[in-house]
């Protein structure tokens, strides 16, 4: 059975502690200053920004500063959110579009690799993973997390055996993670049975899936728990208020899938005469807290719904384009008051760039026309780390949590581009360094924590990807 344990040596390098394979050390007391060539604040971007950190926090944004402290040229910005990610989807990329094929072909192959993780496995397929995402900038993810138990729904003797494995790699790879633990129960919308894969994901009923969670009890201090119902072909209307109620008693994020698929709303309409997000409203789930995944065809009703409460929604523009799911209302979710936030998803691409530039090119697409989300709506959805449960992060303000980003302005991408315009045409190979909670994780595109003493995490990534296909 799978248990983390912290590695045997403690890694000094860039003249910060890392305890560990990426378990950050946690020095409090250690003042310094940045002097920034560009920032991103609130308003935008702005020349000449001095942040000074304190232990783990931001203390000070002076704008028009003297250039003193550590300088750092190219753009300064806050950290990524990931707020949607299925971390073992990274072992499908490049490997799905030979036969073309639908979103349920693909989730066939999507299965076939579930059914072979374990939680060593998973643990070290997800440590690179999350490792990628941090070299892309992204500093907090929300793990969509339902692949609960072994073969064919047999119990661990840890029941959260596969929880903790997650908690470890995102500790190790250096990256806040929101668990978010998934009910999984049906295979569909009727009630259907679970065929074999899918019985790894199911505790048999709401209140089981509640027990177990409740057990979970992760160590590391960068992990937090949240809840979500997989959507409603998974998770019966009956059980739903069950894991609502989870989630509200502990003022955790709770999330679900939501019309991802024609499919579903059309089984939705046929079995209970109503669309998914007016399900989940009757159920109890909709409120602040909720993020819709994907919502990608709502109808003016539930996109209403979910302004009423002020629900989120998050896009993974990336994932919905390479499924061909279709392009989601964002334009009007923002205007009824749904905050948007962006998710990798399958790690068909995890580019946090790539996402925002898709929030507003799909809507550009849908319209045919532009200038829907001005770079700081596109910047300030890709940054929404509330929507896993971060909150006092995604903004360089005093008070704010210490993740930093730096963008080279320099590389034959971003050369040119005025400073508003960085976002629009960076991508994740144009991140040089990331601090996460006040400490440098990645300098000059190097991940620190598998520097010289482990594998690189795209040796890892081949290595673990090699094994789960053979």
């Amino acid at each position: 059975m799978f248990r983390w344990r912290p590695s045997e040596y403690a890694y000094l390098g860039c003249g910060h502690t890392y305890l560990g394979r990426g378990r950050v050390g946690l020095g409090r007391g250690h003042v310094n200053t940045y002097w920034c060539e560009h920032a991103w604040l609130p308003d935008g971007p702005a020349e000449s920004v001095a942040i000074t950190v304190d232990g783990e926090r931001i203390v000070s944004v002076e704008r028009d500063a003297p250039k003193t402290g550590t300088v750092l040229d190219g753009m300064v910005t806050p950290g990524f959110a990931n707020v949607h990610s299925h971390a073992f989807h990274r072992a499908l990329r490049g490997r799905t579009h030979g036969d073309g094929g639908t979103f349920w072909t693909w989730r066939d192959r999507m299965y076939a690799v579930a059914e072979r993780l374990d939680p060593e496995s998973y643990y070290r397929l997800a440590r690179a993973v999350y490792a990628e995402m941090a070299l892309a900038g992204y500093t907090s993810v929300g793990e969509f997390h339902y692949l609960h138990h072994g073969p064919r729904g047999a119990r661990y003797d840890d029941p959260n055996a596969m929880s903790h494995a997650l908690a470890a790699a995102a500790a190790d790879a250096g990256i806040r993670l929101t668990l978010l633990d998934t009910c999984y129960l049906t295979a569909s919308v009727d009630g259907g049975a679970l065929d074999a894969v899918q019985q790894r994901f199911s505790d048999g009923d709401a209140d089981a899936w509640a027990s177990r969670l409740d057990a979970f009890k992760p160590e590391q201090r960068l992990v937090r728990v949240g809840a979500a119902v997989h959507s409603v072909r998974a998770v019966p209307a009956e059980q739903i208020p069950t894991v609502a109620g989870w989630a509200d008693g502990r003022e955790a994020p709770l999330h679900a899938h939501v019309s991802e698929q024609r499919a579903e709303n059309d089984a939705c309409l046929t079995v209970h005469g109503t669309t998914p997000t007016a399900l989940l409203a009757k159920a109890g789930a909709l409120g602040e807290r909720f993020v819709g995944v994907h919502a990608t065809h709502l109808t003016d009703k539930d996109i209403g719904l979910l302004g009423s409460v002020e629900a989120g929604a998050c896009f993974c523009p990336t994932t919905e384009r390479d499924l061909g799911d279709g392009i989601g209302s964002g334009g009007d979710l923002a205007a009824a008051g749904v905050r948007l936030s962006l998710g990798s998803d399958s790690q068909a691409v995890i580019d946090p760039f790539e996402e925002l530039r898709g929030l507003e090119m799909d809507e550009r697409l849908a319209h045919e026309s532009r200038g829907h989300f001005d770079p700081v709506e596109l910047m300030a959805a890709a940054t929404r780390h509330s929507a896993i449960g971060w909150d006092g992060l995604g903004e360089l303000v005093p008070g704010a949590a210490a993740d930093l980003v730096r963008i080279a302005r320099d590389s034959v991408r971003t050369t040119g581009s005025e400073p508003l315009g960085v976002p629009l045409c960076a991508t994740a190979a144009d991140v040089r360094d990331v601090m996460v909670a006040g400490r440098w994780l990645v300098r000059d595109g190097r991940h620190q924590s598998f520097d010289d003493h482990a594998a690189a995490p795209a040796t890892e990534l081949a290595t673990e990807i090699e094994s789960l296909l053979a």
